[in-house]
């Protein structure tokens, strides 16, 4: 990462910081996973929805460290670094630098700088993010993250959303964002069994029941692109529109030209290489949770991994995500202990395995693609391959840069994208 990275990561950390102090709440009861609910001091919402701030116990922080101290390394794999998966000689820099230089607390200060909430809904804990719009008429937005990213990919787009006219752009354009976690991420409690994409979806809508918007949009990326598709499919009466990261669906026939045969191929490729895990977290997903439950080194390589194979980072991570982005998400699945239930979520969607997923049909409200074609080897189909979109693809847009990850890699570009997908949509 160059060092006006670093600079423009340290200013945005600094300012993130100063709010979180200048709204804080002080005291509070113990929360799930160590975090703890404030006692006042956020807006008022409706009857059952908590005020919610990340707090991390002294003894959590100390368990860590002590783990840290001494881990076990096993014997580095031959060949290329990264060839094998997570290069050695990285995470040793990694976990060295969580050891002796990351500050939790200092990114748990930014995390409370944005305004978050519990709610239980059907029996289930949701914890959700949600940044009143500052303009004179916001529309609602959900915007729903995937694996392995949390809230902590979405935070990153939401300020400039909720704000626009801080950051650069016209105040009609204002969002009121609610980014909830799914259940079994982050803070979000542990999921009931079979909750899927279209489960996760008819939270989705009683949460905005509870919060009281009728009409509003979606956006979402990984599993919360499934998600904000199905909420464009069941429940057309109250989306005015979806935005998710990608293209249209591509033809269902044999490649014809260079162009498609050469994608198609980098699809296979991408298919054997980089989906190995799929089969292990839809398949025996706690199995692998002991281990990395109970590992911060295991959890950092597992995560690390994928953030660089599916990122824009052309093989090195730090190109897209600084040590301190990293570990951030790194701890909020370790502080949370929310690892294995994450990875459940592919055993009840079925991917990875022979069982069934449940699907919700075609979208039908306006939507909104914005390809970012920044990894060579997944690439995206050519125009010639992609079937004939249907009439409610409003909006379509192809970046060359950027990767899985657009909220956190490239905000600009995707609060731009959404601005214009969603500027026609609004309510008169």
């Amino acid at each position: 990462m160059s060092e006006s990275q670093r600079q423009i990561d340290r200013r945005t950390l600094l300012g993130l910081m100063a709010a979180a102090a200048a709204a804080s709440t002080g005291g509070g009861l113990l929360g799930p996973g160590g975090a703890r609910v404030a006692a006042a001091g956020q807006a008022a919402m409706p009857a059952g929805v908590e005020p919610f701030e990340v707090r991390v116990g002294d003894a959590e922080l100390e368990d860590l460290s002590r783990r840290l101290q001494s881990p076990r390394w096993p014997p580095d794999s031959p060949g290329e670094p990264w060839s094998y998966g997570t290069d050695r000689a990285y995470l040793e820099e990694l976990i060295a630098y969580w050891r002796d230089e990351y500050d939790w607390r200092a990114h748990e200060a930014a995390l409370n700088a944005f305004n978050h909430y519990t709610t239980t809904i059907e029996g289930q804990l949701v914890h959700f993010v949600r940044q009143a719009g500052v303009g004179p008429a916001p529309l609602a937005l959900v915007m729903t993250h995937g694996w392995p990213g949390t809230i902590w990919e979405m935070l990153p787009s939401v300020m400039a959303l909720s704000d626009p006219a801080a950051h650069g752009g016209d105040p009609a354009d204002a969002f009121d964002v609610i980014v909830p976690s799914i259940p079994g991420f982050g803070f979000s409690g542990e999921p009931a069994e079979g909750t899927d994409v279209v489960r996760t979806a008819e939270l989705w809508v009683a949460l905005m029941d509870e919060l009281g918007y009728e009409r509003f949009g979606a956006y979402g990326s990984d599993w919360g692109a499934g998600i904000t598709r199905v909420l464009g499919a069941s429940y057309p009466d109250r989306l005015v529109g979806v935005h998710t990261p990608g293209a249209p669906a591509r033809m269902e026939r044999d490649p014809e030209t260079d162009a498609e045969r050469d994608y198609a191929a980098r699809a296979d490729h991408w298919s054997v290489d980089e989906t190995g895990y799929q089969r292990i977290q839809g398949t025996k997903p706690q199995t692998l949770a002991f281990g990395l439950t109970d590992s911060p080194v295991g959890l950092a390589a597992w995560l690390t991994e994928k953030l660089r194979s599916w990122s824009d980072c052309d093989g090195d991570v730090e190109t897209r995500f600084s040590k301190d982005q990293i570990l951030t998400l790194v701890s909020i699945y370790w502080h949370t202990r929310t690892i294995g239930t994450s990875v459940r979520y592919y055993h009840a969607n079925g991917l990875g395995s022979a069982r069934p997923r449940r699907t919700a049909g075609p979208v039908r409200v306006p939507q909104g693609f914005a390809q970012f074609v920044g990894i060579p080897l997944r690439g995206q189909p050519p125009r010639s391959y992609v079937a004939e979109p249907p009439d409610n693809v409003t909006h379509w847009t192809v970046y060359d840069r950027g990767g899985h990850f657009p909220a956190i890699e490239e905000p600009d570009l995707l609060v731009r994208d959404l601005r214009t997908f969603f500027r026609p949509l609004r309510p008169a």
